[in-house]
């Protein structure tokens, strides 16, 4: 089992470690992620000329996902890659990426989160809680899985208990199409669905293989309704102790290892999805989109001021609902 350090522990490791060792914390992810994050911290340590190096603490060493993020605000973690879904509980702005079918596709998704005029007042928003935003990843599109019944149509997921992240936009979501939200943490969902406290989730196809999922949901069906990214973090103080030349060589490194993301995903994707049908026996299913589109519309007419703008913005990059 794996032991969580204690806060003492993580005051300990900055003593030892140092100003120019970056401390950075992160749940289980997806291969793809995980390789963009050591680019990320090899780009670092090329850039200062091994001033800064990068020290990670992997697979909820530290907690999940929002333990992590409330280390980084204390400062007492340097940095984190969460869930941009996660973030919505620190800063509603987030909550636009929740929205569903706000992208149009994968392009979409990466013209819109590559615009500074959208991005940096998201980065932004939760600097007065300590913390920024250097950049994004792919996280690809999310959709419903279950343990053996084919989500076809929004009335296929009446009653049923789906297991979302803790995004009060996404809770509405399943809602409105229906169903029963469960917010939990990635770490449970395994074995709330075996023993039947969940009948499905919604995720990636990494949730499958690498959260094992597969094991225990057979019936994932491609609606993608969302298209959340994640969402690179630093505590300001950490920006703070370091020189503008370091903090700059971090945000290059931070967005050269985004562009190095967006080379690899597809393929891993791909490679999951295989993994997932002939070794798990997953079967997948494409339904029309339309009626689930349909279903979801009153959303956007009521649809918070906090997070209208960053909305707007983005739909204006596509073709929009």
């Amino acid at each position: 089992m794996k032991m969580l350090l204690t806060t003492a522990a993580l005051i300990a490791l900055a003593g030892a470690a140092g100003a120019e060792t970056l401390r950075f914390g992160y749940a289980e992810n997806a291969t793809p992620t995980v390789e963009a994050m050591k680019e990320f911290a090899r780009l670092v340590e090329e850039k200062t000329d091994g001033d800064v190096t990068v020290q990670f603490f992997p697979d909820g060493q530290l907690g999940g996902e929002r333990e992590l993020v409330e280390l980084v605000q204390g400062g007492l973690l340097d940095m984190t890659k969460v869930s941009g879904g996660l973030m919505e509980s620190f800063s509603p702005i987030y909550g636009a990426f929740s929205m569903p079918y706000l992208f149009d596709d994968e392009d979409h998704f990466y013209a819109a989160l590559d615009d500074a005029a959208v991005m940096d007042p998201v980065y932004q928003a939760t600097a007065d809680q300590g913390m920024v935003g250097l950049t994004y990843y792919n996280s690809g599109a999310r959709s419903f899985y279950t343990e053996d019944k084919a989500i076809e149509k929004p009335a296929d997921l009446a009653g049923l208990k789906i297991r979302v992240l803790q995004s009060p936009t996404l809770i509405r979501m399943v809602e409105v199409l229906g169903a029963s939200p469960i917010a939990m943490s990635q770490a449970e969902v395994y074995t709330s669905i075996q023993q039947g406290v969940l009948d499905g989730a919604e995720n990636n196809e990494f949730a499958l293989t690498v959260a094992r999922h597969a094991e225990v949901a057979k019936a994932f069906s491609y609606d993608m309704h969302t298209r959340i990214p994640d969402v690179m973090l630093i505590s300001s103080a950490t920006l703070d102790r370091l020189t503008e030349d370091q903090q700059q060589a971090i945000r290059e490194a931070a967005r050269e290892s985004t562009e190095f993301h967006k080379g690899i995903w597809g393929d891993s994707v791909d490679a999951a999805r295989e993994e997932a049908e002939t070794e798990f026996g997953v079967t997948f299913t494409y339904p029309d989109i339309a009626p689930f589109q349909d279903a979801v519309k009153p959303m956007y007419d009521d649809m918070p001021e906090a997070i209208a703008p960053t909305v707007e913005a983005i739909r204006a990059k596509g073709e929009g609902m």
